[in-house]
């Protein structure tokens, strides 16, 4: 009996093992909380089977095939560089002047 008391008076038995015991419980708790969270992130990840095709190196070369016959196709002797608004300017007053711009050479 007289032990049991002089444990309950005694500091360190009565602050630090309780303090001891949420701290080393609470990183397993933790641990199981976070371990939810990476496996739930695992499920939404999972790719669309189209883009699953675009990252899967087997497929990747008839992709680049079909990216190829999409540039064989598209007319780059007329490509023309247009430079867009920059973000201190107003974007329909300059869109205006290439209009502007545009009709006078044509």
């Amino acid at each position: 009996m007289f032990n049991i008391r002089a444990m309950q008076r005694n500091k360190t038995v009565r602050y630090g093992v309780p303090m001891l015991l949420l701290v080393v419980g609470g990183s397993f708790g933790l641990k199981e909380f976070t371990q939810l969270r990476y496996d739930e992130q695992k499920i939404r990840k999972k790719l669309d089977p189209s883009l699953e095709a675009k990252v899967n190196v087997q497929k990747q070369s008839s992709i680049l095939e079909e990216e190829y016959e999409k540039l064989k196709e598209a007319n780059l002797d007329e490509w023309k560089n247009i430079r867009g608004p920059r973000p201190w300017e107003d974007s329909k007053e300059y869109q205006e002047q290439q209009r502007a711009r545009q009709n006078r050479k044509d």
